[in-house]
């Protein structure tokens, strides 16, 4: 899964609308109108077909790549719209600096603290798509690159994850 795939994914999860998604951006730092926001969360064609090498030749006005970038910035902008914006300490920079994280990783991470989620709760999460996931992998997937328990967050366990979001949360 790319991060367009993830945008969309956690836009359904969680019911989130056009006007706050626009909100949401602007608060990670991205500017983008309502209408460039809804190019980000078109179906990329990666998805639709493995051989991009059609896409890459043509000019595709209706669809924006979401990079890590910009990706990080919208869920760093989701905090902030679900606990509010925290007095940066001095010396500290307003927004964190870009991570070398996987999307899948960071998509765990930040979700978990937007929705001040413990690890019981995300375990229920995945149990509720029908996963199961030990105290064990949960605390590998949330560890720092570069930490020699580190894991790697597959696309199955995100997908799930977002599966059971969208149980949870759209009851």
């Amino acid at each position: 899964m790319d991060n367009n795939d993830l945008l969309i994914r956690l836009r359904y999860a969680l019911d989130i609308k056009n006007n706050d998604m626009v909100e949401i951006f602007k608060l990670g730092g991205i500017d983008l109108s309502k209408d460039e926001v809804l190019k980000v969360l078109t179906k990329t064609p990666e998805s639709e077909e493995e051989d991009d090498s059609i896409w890459a030749e043509q000019d595709n006005d209706d669809y924006i790549r979401a990079d890590d970038h910009l990706f990080e910035s919208f869920l760093n902008g989701f905090i902030i719209f679900k606990r509010g914006r925290q007095e940066p300490k001095p010396g500290q920079p307003e927004f964190p600096e870009s991570t070398n994280e996987r999307s899948n990783n960071l998509l765990l991470k930040k979700v978990k603290i937007a929705l001040q989620l413990n690890s019981e709760d995300m375990l229920e999460i995945w149990d509720l798509a029908g996963v199961t996931v030990t105290r064990g992998e949960l605390g590998a997937l949330l560890r720092k690159v570069g930490h020699k328990n580190y894991k790697e967050c597959g696309d199955r366990y995100a997908r799930n994850f977002l599966k059971g979001l969208a149980i949870k949360y759209r009851k």
